[in-house]
């Protein structure tokens, strides 16, 4: 249940959608989207450094 939820927010599908008319709540989705994203990535570079070595 909770990993289908942050897959649906993660969607880019999802990321255009229609949403409330508030710019700074969309702002800050998109925000916390984009560290999340980058949150990942870091998680998975060390993952493949520390199998590398």
């Amino acid at each position: 249940m909770f990993l289908k939820r942050i897959l649906y927010y993660l969607n880019p599908a999802t990321l255009f959608g229609k949403s409330s008319g508030n710019s700074s709540l969309r702002f800050m989705h998109g925000i916390n989207r984009i560290s999340i994203l980058l949150f990942l990535f870091c998680l998975t570079v060390m993952l493949v450094r520390a199998m590398t070595r």
